[in-house]
């Protein structure tokens, strides 16, 4: 094993005092009243890679070495003594370990369970706040420097690729990525895997199993995502979708001491979490990036002890007696006694031939970091008014050579922030073209170009443009609901004034009283976020939605 740690070596002093703080004699002794005094022997090992059961070590003396393990070497990151505790996100987030944790000097340490430690953290501002800021700072070097439990190997040419990449991200996961394009001796790496390049992309996970073009079920599956999550077990509350809306409310539920589970299909953040930089979110003037925004609102909700249960979307309702239940995936039913709605919208796909082909192969719903490095120095065309594709524009701008934004309306004012507006006016980068709209997507495995029509003209213009992004208008994700609820003629979800009485005769309302404002047409199932007829759509107002909803919810409880 490498004497050097991989920590030592790459990260700055001032960043390693926060990754790695000293705990003084007191706050140990205030640490160990939550847990219990246990033993080390030189040689044991305490956790090991992939553990599902993960204690958390407050090293009293002695030291405790945190080894990676890999198919070809064992590799020192970190080495705890006196003052120092081991963890880092996982242990929030309920996950397997991702590394190996062994005595390397006899000593003493205290040692707490996930449980014991959330219920300090939550109870000792003090403390709580320097384990948290450990873990939120250990896992942003894990990611930076792809030291996880998990090897990607891909191609950028190929859509599954991306995918792959962007759900790991997303879910906050480090891995380390290989480009089968960039990297010598590809065949002899396949080889050795029994794969072939038709596989791609192709996931080891822990060293020990590799996984062909997975889904992000099967990827989730094998991380242990949701291994610690008992899905029978009845709820006060099951939120649906982990954007901005749902991690208010189980940030606001679990503070508040309700039971709460959050099930998101995918991964947290929702349409937010793939904006690239949010500028006009209260509290933040400088912007903040909606990966960041929300993978902060994560933290909060894991630290209140709210679960979140990833990559396993809900596909049915069943509404016709109580506790509801959620049909998730695999066909398990979860129980609720409350139910929040906040499952968001998606951006609406143009009925345009080869679109699918081309999805994550030029065509993008999402503007990202890891999509601008995609087509730096290209050209691109942006398709959409609305703020998403303003924030785009002005983010892709600064790495491409030009953006074309390409708006069906007369100009940008009306669906647009004006600050985004202004922007766009001043770069040189940007081009706007209005009364636009793209009719034909060419190219073999990867876009090649684009045909648009000036609509007031009535021209026709080609393009060679690799690289689109689509961000036109919304589509409820409500069709899974099969007719539960009382829905407006575009599928969003209606609630208090907005439902009729022909709604809640169609329903067969019990109650004498009429729905709450953010209630549906089915009692203590509650809507908010964009999948709310007749919300902002905007990531404050969502924020605001799923937090007010909390109140309805104890009311509902109460009865």
């Amino acid at each position: 094993m490498s004497e050097s740690t991989l920590v030592s070596e790459t990260v700055a002093p001032e960043q390693r005092a926060l990754m790695f703080p000293t705990l003084t004699e007191a706050q140990i002794a205030r640490v160990a009243s939550h847990g219990r005094v246990s033993a080390l022997r030189q040689g044991d090992v305490l956790i090991q890679p992939g553990d599902r059961s993960v204690p958390v070590f407050v090293v009293k003396s002695g030291r405790l070495d945190v080894v990676r393990i890999s198919a070809c070497e064992e590799r020192l990151v970190v080495s705890h003594r006196a003052g120092s505790f081991t963890g880092e996100a996982n242990m929030l987030l309920g996950r397997p370990a991702l590394m190996r944790i062994q005595v390397a000097e006899s000593g003493e340490a205290v040692e707490l369970s996930r449980d014991q430690m959330l219920t300090m953290v939550q109870n000792d501002t003090e403390i709580g706040d320097i384990i948290m800021r450990g873990y939120i700072y250990r896992r942003l070097q894990l990611v930076s420097q792809g030291l996880g439990d998990v090897v990607l190997l891909g191609s950028t040419h190929c859509a599954a690729t991306l995918r792959v990449k962007e759900f790991l991200t997303r879910n906050g996961h480090p891995y380390q990525y290989v480009d089968l394009d960039a990297e010598k001796g590809v065949e002899g790496i396949l080889d050795r895997l029994h794969v072939s390049s038709a596989d791609v992309p192709v996931l080891i996970c822990r060293g020990t199993t590799t996984l062909r073009n997975p889904s992000n079920e099967e990827i989730a599956r094998c991380l242990g995502f949701n291994a610690n999550i008992d899905s029978t077990h009845l709820r006060d509350l099951v939120v649906i979708g982990a954007g901005p809306a749902g991690l208010a409310a189980a940030v606001y539920g679990a503070s508040e001491g309700l039971d709460v589970l959050v099930i998101e299909g995918s991964a947290p953040g929702g349409q937010a979490g793939a904006s690239s930089r949010i500028e006009n979110y209260l509290g933040f003037p400088l912007g903040i990036s909606g990966q960041e925004l929300t993978g902060r609102a994560l933290t909060q909700a894991q630290k209140f002890g709210a679960q979140i249960m990833i990559a396993e979307g809900a596909i049915a309702l069943q509404c016709d007696r109580t506790p509801y239940r959620v049909r998730i995936n695999g066909n398990v039913l979860v129980p609720a006694r409350t139910v929040v709605l906040a499952m968001g919208a998606e951006y609406r796909r143009p009925a345009l031939e080869n679109l699918s082909r081309f999805t994550g192969a030029g065509i993008y719903f999402n503007a990202t970091q890891m999509e601008a490095q995609l087509c730096g120095g290209e050209e691109i065309a942006i398709v959409g008014g609305g703020n998403s594709a303003g924030q785009a524009a002005v983010f892709l701008s600064h790495t491409v050579k030009r953006v074309y934004v390409l708006v069906r309306g007369d100009t940008l004012g009306s669906t647009m922030s004006r600050y985004l507006v202004r922007r766009i006016e001043d770069s040189d980068a940007i081009e706007v073209h209005t009364q636009t709209e793209i009719v034909a997507l060419e190219g073999g495995n990867h876009l090649e170009a684009v045909r648009w029509r000036d609509k007031q003209a009535g021209a026709e213009e080609t393009r060679a443009l690799r690289h689109v992004f689509m961000m036109t208008g919304a589509v409820p994700n409500t069709a899974w609901l099969g007719g539960c609820l009382a829905l407006d003629d575009k599928g969003f979800v209606k609630t208090g004034p907005a439902l009729t009485q022909e709604d809640l005769s169609a329903r067969k309302w019990p109650l004498p009283r009429a729905p709450q404002i953010f209630e549906t047409s089915l009692p203590s199932v509650f809507a908010v976020g964009d999948v709310r007829s007749g919300s902002m759509k905007r990531v404050a107002s969502a924020v605001g939605e799923g937090s007010t909803a909390i109140s309805l919810v104890h009311q509902a409880l109460a009865g």
